[in-house]
């Protein structure tokens, strides 16, 4: 009877102590990726529609689930970057300047996404000058913080625009291709596939690519916090590994991945192709490429007073986890 009971309380013990673990050792975490509808983060769908993201990640002790969420634009999505509400982004580079120079948010750059890629636009039937030809007129674009509004902004001032002139309003992709074709504002600049979509639909012309606006600008780039990359340095450089291999496939298979970009975004594959053939864009995942780029970014945010403090890469990147990938392979 002793040893029935000794061997009773033995069981519970075991049983009592491994349940208390399950209760005080609950160090996995939800990855949610936050992205944008746009042909400049196809390497996000194309890894998506290869099952990456769920059979690379799925599988880590550290990961309780993977799943994504879309953003109209950047700053909405460096808000829940921030917030905890997502814990990768891919997102404009800009964006990120405000929410860790103003929000104090501890946000890094682990790689770069793309280059280029946006489009100026205006009516079919309007005559195209020069930069001043925008002083008294509307602009839409994505919202101030953005890719496109501080490269925007930037550019008619190196042309010797007066921005107090320019009614520069802030709207995500559809609502200002909606105002082009009523005729509300006069000219729309929007990320890919925007202005093939405007050009298809006899709405528009493109006018000026982004790349002819500032030379191989940085756009889009993958984030995250500094606290995630402090408790999970494990799951950031799996993210990462699948991010250069994503762009990878991406540049040598682009009709395979319009597919992929078409069935997660519902856009047409045709446009898509579009898109890709005509954009000055290309993807990329090297950090140290678009390094001289977002930190102009945050001198330009910085002077136009934007944000109170000018941040320098330290602030911005941590690039250790693409140099030990690459540095493997």
């Amino acid at each position: 009877m002793k040893k029935l009971m000794f061997i009773s309380l033995a069981f519970l013990l075991i049983a009592a102590v491994a349940f208390s673990g399950c209760l005080g050792n609950d160090d996995t975490t939800e990855v949610v990726i936050g992205y944008q509808p746009s042909t400049h983060q196809m390497a996000y769908t194309t890894a998506k529609e290869l099952g990456w993201w769920s059979a690379n990640l799925t599988p880590m002790e550290e990961v309780k689930s993977v799943g994504d969420k879309s953003f109209p634009s950047g700053p909405s999505e460096a808000t829940a970057l921030a917030s905890g509400a997502i814990q990768f982004a891919y997102i404009g580079a800009a964006p990120i300047i405000p929410a860790v120079a103003q929000n104090n948010a501890d946000l890094k750059i682990i790689a770069a996404v793309q280059i280029n890629g946006s489009g100026l636009v205006i009516p079919t039937d309007a005559e195209y000058t020069d930069p001043t030809y925008f002083e008294g007129k509307k602009i839409a674009t994505f919202p101030p913080g953005s890719i496109q509004d501080t490269l925007l902004k930037q550019w008619l001032t190196d042309n010797g625009v007066n921005l107090s002139k320019v009614d520069i309003k802030g709207m995500d992709s559809g609502e200002a291709q909606t105002a082009l074709k009523a005729g509300s504002v006069d000219a729309v600049f929007l990320p890919h596939p925007a202005p093939s979509i405007i050009v298809k639909a006899g709405d528009g012309k493109v006018i000026l690519d982004s790349g002819e606006m500032s030379a191989d600008h940085a756009c889009c780039v993958l984030a995250v916090s500094q606290d995630f990359i402090d408790k999970y340095p494990d799951i950031v450089a799996e993210v990462v590994k699948i991010h250069v291999d994503a762009t990878k496939y991406t540049n040598d298979n682009p009709e395979e991945s319009a597919k992929y970009y078409a069935k997660v975004t519902g856009v047409s594959e045709d446009i898509i192709m579009a898109s890709i053939s005509e954009w000055d864009g290309a993807w990329i995942s090297d950090p140290h490429i678009i390094e001289e780029y977002v930190v102009a970014y945050a001198k330009s945010q910085y002077e136009q007073g934007l944000v109170p403090k000018q941040l320098t890469s330290e602030d911005l990147f941590d690039m250790s986890f693409y140099d030990a990938y690459v540095n493997q392979k």
